[in-house]
């Protein structure tokens, strides 16, 4: 999901960026001082949701909101203010929710849980896993690149485990198979393990990793992906499957045969 924040106060910017980053840790913040910037941003990036402050210099948010809307008619306002007299401007408006100051969590959260246009599931995942073919992850539409190839492995094993916790012994024990060093591997493997969380976090997806000590697994939640809705029993993923299934990684035969 990409959310705007815009008000032209410094301080208050930074509680409401920073009220959106705990509501919704995968969302892709953008923050501005200026309604200006931040409909030039929004006429060349999609944008779910915008919260803005009404009442600022020169354009003010219900202005801004009401050019948001000329350009995507469902684009989901949320106006933030001080001010309660605002209330009926902003539902003559039509918005989506209407926040007062201070903006906490809470608030952001309870919004973003009832928007008027519903976020498409693909948006709100932000990860896109193909596992039908060969295993290949996306965000935003581009593919995700990680400093080691075995951090990807790692990824598509968790994948593959649907959820369930994996000890650090065990996914050593799968991504090198047949290697007597698993002394060596292990210290290797804190590299990946790194890799693989840090590149998540890039791509403001760090949360589809869950981690305990000495395991970690992924949250099936959080991702699209066609395995799972294969699993489901989703159109989607039962059509997707065309008798092929992590073709690059041979531990991936054993669920390749349960598939088949």
């Amino acid at each position: 999901m990409r959310i705007i924040a815009v008000d032209d106060e410094e301080i208050a910017l930074e509680n409401l960026e920073s009220a959106i980053r705990e509501a919704e840790p995968s969302a892709e913040v953008a923050v501005f001082d200026t309604s200006a910037a931040a409909l030039e941003y929004a006429s060349e990036n999609k944008c779910e949701a915008a919260f803005l402050d009404i009442n600022m210099g020169g354009f003010s948010g219900i202005a801004l909101a009401k050019a948001l809307k000329l350009r995507d008619p469902e684009i989901n306002i949320i106006f933030s203010t001080g001010y309660s007299e605002y209330a009926l401007e902003a539902m003559e408006m039509h918005a989506s929710g209407y926040i007062t100051k201070p903006i906490t969590a809470e608030k952001v959260r309870g919004e973003l849980d009832d928007l008027r246009f519903r976020i498409p599931e693909a948006s709100r995942g932000r990860l896109f896993i193909h596992t039908f073919g060969n295993f290949e992850v996306f965000a935003d539409g581009k593919p995700v690149s990680f400093k080691y190839s075995k951090s990807k492995e790692l990824l598509a094993y968790l994948v593959d485990r649907h959820g369930a916790m994996c000890t650090n012994g065990e996914v050593i024990s799968v991504l090198w198979e047949n290697n007597d060093d698993l002394d060596g591997k292990a210290v290797y493997f804190k590299s990946v393990r790194r890799d693989l969380i840090s590149t998540l976090k890039e791509w403001g997806c760090g949360d589809v990793i869950v981690q305990q000590r000495g395991s970690l697994a992924i949250d099936t939640k959080k991702v699209q992906c066609d395995y799972f809705d294969w699993l489901d029993g989703k159109a989607e993923g039962i059509n997707a499957y065309k008798g092929e299934y992590m073709q690059q990684y041979s531990w991936g035969e054993l669920r390749h045969g349960l598939l088949e």
